[in-house]
């Protein structure tokens, strides 16, 4: 079966079986095409809660799939591929971050939304990429421990000098592996680009850049600004959708090794298979660890 003819099947049985398709902006173009929303991890799961939709099949990894159970556990929720994981999700259980609060009575613990459900379980506050300044302000707490990515925990810091901010070591393997050389040669390349860069990759990065940004913070920047060329410091499908969004710029990766193979392991048969009753995961959580859970997930909307 051609791409086309997939994606026409998956668009006829979604509609037939009522079926929300939530891609994040990492996928690949046939993926997000078949989508009805398509975004940052939290932003999408905050769509699926206010879709009249049962049934939502998340095009992303694991805890993105778990943080949209968590928002609508009323619904079913698949995730399309079971070994689409997150490296940095899946670097702090909640027995160590539990021990560091018994510890550490006077701190505030901010956690990352890659995080998972059960680590969210003893984390005061969640965050995302563009919340985290904001929200790191507004918290009354002067101690934070910031988990688990020290590249973003360390950019937080930077713009909150105010803040007694604790960094344990974690983060992306994908963004934190983007050397600062990667960044000479890219401007030797491309000396008029701009550089826009996610917060994930490595301090000496983002200083350099032009512009420091979410997913859709990097996306919003480039379709708006005046600018004809940029280098794009995250996952090369960001790269490679604003080239179709904006034909008259001109995109180029910062890195080559900028590629998530979680991300990429979802496929369009993954999809098909799920709305043919033979495929994904079902997202289960206990009640006990979706209350807990929900805790840090509802002070982040009451800051954010």
């Amino acid at each position: 079966m051609k791409i086309t003819e997939l994606q026409s099947e998956i668009l006829r049985l979604k509609k037939e079986q009522d079926v929300c398709i939530l891609a994040h902006s990492y996928q690949t173009r046939e993926i997000t095409e078949i989508a009805d929303f398509t975004g940052d991890s939290f932003a999408l799961s905050v769509k699926a809660s206010k879709v009249p939709n049962k049934t939502v099949i998340m095009c992303g990894v694991r805890f993105m799939a778990e943080t949209v159970k968590l928002l609508s556990p009323e619904k079913t929720v698949y995730l399309s591929n079971p070994v689409a994981g997150c490296p940095m999700a899946e670097q702090m259980d909640k027995e160590m971050i539990a021990a560091f609060k018994q510890q550490n009575p006077d701190y505030t613990v901010v956690a990352y939304i890659n995080t998972t459900t059960d680590l969210k379980t003893v984390c005061d506050v969640c965050v995302t990429s563009s919340s985290a300044v904001n929200i790191v302000k507004k918290l009354e707490s002067k101690n934070i421990l910031f988990i688990p990515d020290c590249n973003l925990g360390s950019f937080v810091a930077k713009q909150v000098p105010e803040k007694n901010i604790k960094l344990m070591q974690g983060g992306c393997p994908v963004h934190a592996a983007v050397p600062y050389s990667a960044v000479e040669e890219a401007k030797r390349l491309h000396p008029d680009a701009l550089l826009l860069v996610h917060p994930e990759c490595v301090p000496k990065v983002t200083a350099a850049a032009d512009y420091v940004g979410s997913t859709s913070g990097i996306i919003d920047y480039a379709m708006n600004s005046d600018a004809k060329e940029f280098i794009i410091g995250t996952e090369i499908a960001i790269a490679s959708h604003l080239q179709y969004e904006c034909p008259d710029k001109k995109f180029y990766t910062l890195s080559k090794e900028l590629i998530c193979p979680n991300m990429k392991s979802t496929t369009l048969v993954d999809v098909y298979n799920i709305l043919k009753g033979r495929g994904g995961e079902e997202i289960t959580l206990d009640d006990e660890t979706m209350q807990k859970a929900r805790v840090c997930i509802d002070k982040m909307i009451e800051l954010g």
